[in-house]
């Protein structure tokens, strides 16, 4: 009776957050004016405001004729200066955290600035927020009888000149108030854990026996974790071992190629998949329906957003246009100004909008993560879809793939070779392949027209993977867990020739 009144006044008390949403997605553009404003009028007497007259701005025309957008690489000096212990340079009140997050593409760190503001009102928010709207969705929700699951890649906080680097995940950990860890699992020394595998160990021996109703985490990573606890416990299936299990809120990699192993582990119609998108540098949008991959872009969250059109992405004719300019079934850049002081910043992610009343999004990949050596503008949205589809047809399970081009040479012509681990083998292999190319053909035109009749693209090439072998691969690069993922698609082979180096 006590926890089902407790179920009962947290559900309350989060879905009065609705209300507050709603505004935003009444006036959506003008919520991001005022908010640009007052990030701007917040950080006019730091270094960068001072050098871009901050003062002065009064219109998103003149910051964008002012402030230039900027990669990573062109702000690290200003990083560097507040990790040695100077402040009120990007930001005005004190950076004391940066989530260090090396990305699959740069072996160099990066240290993105958590301000004390972008953990209240934007991570923390929208953790609520995910629950807020799951529950407004689902009535009947008893998901605080239970315990929430987690796995993040949570290693331990360094501190240097008296800031702390670290995942994000250490960092929210970190900040968490106490009451938290009452209504979640692991406890936060083992979801603190270094060392990955003996970290999932631990997880299983803490979770086995709790009334877990929820879980999050990447999918790719959760899989693993999942897998090692029916092998641990003999069961066959989630539900013989959670019961009450309802939710799983996934993000970090494209859902649909795992989607039917998660049915097998989880045979019930009934538990829902919440899809988030986060990042090191913030909380952008989340699932607010039932039954769609669709994300809602979260425009309260201290982050101002502009995007750039991928036709025009890295050209003379680059263009920067803001939210209210957005096109449907278009791929962007994103740009975003935040409350952590990243001013005008390339997140390096892109994404298509499916709706812009409201502004709805789909994740399509990485700035850096396609192919277009050819001219094919191949996109890991496009990848992921043919291979859940190529799937479902050939009664397949795929664990991860890459993709990088065959180039040209004078005697040849171009093509583009996979690498792909299966958990369940395709009875044809053959015909797996045809159906992946010819599903690829069918969602992007520019990859069809270079592969009719062989006239730019020859057909893929299909390598098999040995078991284990992209975990061996993470595993060699000290990545394993957490936000690690593996580099989908590239424009060279450096990926893929590594790993065919450990076959």
């Amino acid at each position: 009776m006590a926890i089902s009144l407790i179920n009962s006044i947290v559900s309350w008390v989060l879905k009065k957050r609705v209300h507050q949403i709603e505004l935003f997605l009444k006036y959506p553009n003008e919520v991001q004016s005022e908010l640009l404003m007052q990030l701007v009028r917040s950080a006019q007497d730091t270094v960068v405001g001072r050098k871009y007259d901050y003062k002065s701005i009064q219109s998103y025309k003149t910051f964008t004729e002012r402030v230039p957008v900027v990669s990573y690489e062109d702000i690290e000096p200003l990083i560097s200066r507040t990790r040695l212990g100077e402040q009120n340079v990007f930001w005005p009140t004190n950076i004391k955290y940066f989530a260090k997050s090396s990305g699959t593409t740069n072996a160099k760190s990066k240290f993105i600035p958590v301000s004390t503001e972008a953990l209240e009102d934007n991570h923390y928010k929208a953790g609520k927020d995910m629950l807020c709207l799951y529950l407004n969705n689902n009535e009947e929700s008893q998901l605080f009888t239970g315990k929430s699951l987690r796995l993040g890649g949570s290693k331990q906080l360094y501190e240097d000149n008296d800031t702390y680097f670290g995942d994000l995940s250490a960092i929210l950990i970190d900040n968490l108030p106490f009451w938290v860890e009452f209504s979640s699992t692991p406890s936060n020394k083992v979801s603190l854990m270094s060392e990955w595998e003996s970290k999932i160990n631990a997880i299983i021996e803490e979770t086995r026996n709790e009334n877990v109703t929820s879980f999050a985490g990447v999918p790719s990573w959760m899989l693993v974790l999942l897998n090692k606890l029916l092998e641990a416990t003999g069961k066959d299936n989630l539900l013989e071992i959670w019961p009450n299990l309802e939710l799983y809120m996934h993000g970090g990699v494209a859902f649909d190629p795992y989607r039917e192993q998660y049915k097998k582990l989880i045979p019930s119609t009934d538990v829902k998949y919440y899809e988030i998108y986060n990042a090191s540098e913030g909380f952008f949008a989340l699932q607010d329906q039932n039954y769609s991959s669709e994300l809602l872009l979260m425009l309260d969250y201290g982050i101002f957003y502009e995007f750039i059109p991928m036709e025009t992405y890295g050209t003379l004719q680059q263009r920067i246009i803001p939210l209210a300019e957005v096109q449907i079934n278009r791929n962007y850049a994103i740009v975003i100004t935040t409350n952590s002081g990243l001013w005008r910043y390339l997140v390096g992610d892109t994404v298509r909008f499916t709706s812009v009343n409201p502004y709805r999004i789909k994740v399509t990949g990485r700035t850096k993560h396609h192919i277009n050596v050819f001219g094919e503008e191949l996109m890991i949205e496009n990848t992921d879809t043919a291979i859940a589809k190529s799937c479902e047809i050939c009664n397949a399970d795929v664990i991860e793939y890459t993709v990088a081009p065959i180039f040209m040479d004078c005697k040849s012509k171009g093509a583009h070779e996979w690498m792909i681990e299966f958990r369940k083998y395709p009875e044809d292999m053959d015909k797996f392949r045809q159906v992946l190319d010819e599903t690829l053909q069918s969602l992007n035109s520019d990859y069809e027209a270079k592969r009719y009749n062989n006239m730019t693209l020859n057909p893929l090439i299909l390598n098999v993977a040995r078991e284990n072998l992209f975990y061996d691969w993470l595993k060699k690069q000290d990545k394993l867990g957490g936000q690690n993922k593996i580099p989908r698609l590239s424009n060279q082979r450096e990926y893929l020739e590594q790993l065919k180096a450990l076959i």
